[in-house]
């Protein structure tokens, strides 16, 4: 009778060990279920929190690439326009500089003045057209200052043009049909030093003129102001 009760204790002390392991098993079980559930969930967020990121970044790297397709843009724009520019000043100066030569522009700046009288002395009547000035010899200056550079030349305050002309008339020249009687006082616009440098050639203008019985006179101008030709023909 003893040994069956002892026996009944051992049975139920080995039942409430394996009831107590197996409310353990069910809790923890219960538990890692529950954690996993909830790890699941949040890698479920964090993954689509990634992709959005992943998103994000692959949209932003295509603004950016687009941006800096766009600048590219913009700074050759920029370029063709301020190439635009350069070449309408250009042809500004150029329209500019080619009404200046032709007479239409009033121009001013440095030069010379070259003043051509008659001898103040004749000998005798008859070789009076020896001792004065001719159209020749105000071809001769215009010619020489012409080709050393000068921008714009004027014959008593008149412009004159490539289709200008000059015609001796008795005793006064006449100048695109307007007369002008001596001294005649050519004006030029250019270096002063350069243009008068030419007509001083040893040999060259000035020395002719003078064997010619003209007297001559060159001054350097810190300005000459000369109007369009419509201006001068016109007042």
């Amino acid at each position: 009778m003893t040994k069956r009760k002892g026996n009944r204790v051992i049975l139920s002390f080995i039942c409430f060990i394996l009831g107590s392991m197996l409310a353990f098993s069910y809790q923890y079980t219960k538990r890692e279920a529950s954690k996993r559930n909830i790890t699941d969930r949040q890698w479920q967020k964090e993954y689509d929190y990634r992709e959005r990121l992943i998103k994000i970044q692959k949209e932003n790297r295509r603004l950016k690439n687009e941006l800096v397709q766009k600048q590219n843009e913009v700074v050759e724009m920029e370029k063709a326009l301020a190439e635009q520019q350069t070449s309408y000043t250009d042809l500004a100066k150029q329209a500019e500089k080619l009404r200046m030569y032709v007479g239409e522009a009033k121009v001013k700046g440095k030069g010379i003045e070259i003043t051509l009288s008659d001898a103040s002395y004749i000998p005798s009547e008859q070789s009076a057209t020896d001792y004065i000035v001719h159209e020749q010899h105000v071809f001769k200056v215009i010619h020489e200052l012409l080709i050393s550079g000068a921008e714009a030349i004027a014959i008593n305050g008149q412009r004159i043009s490539h289709r200008s002309y000059i015609v001796c008339n008795g005793p006064v020249i006449e100048v695109d049909g307007t007369q002008h009687a001596a001294p005649f006082v050519i004006s030029a616009i250019g270096n002063p030093t350069v243009l008068a440098s030419a007509l001083n050639i040893p040999g060259g203008v000035k020395d002719q003129l003078i064997q010619d019985n003209i007297i001559v006179r060159i001054a350097s101008k810190d300005e000459i102001v000369l109007d369009p030709i419509f201006h001068a023909n016109h007042p």
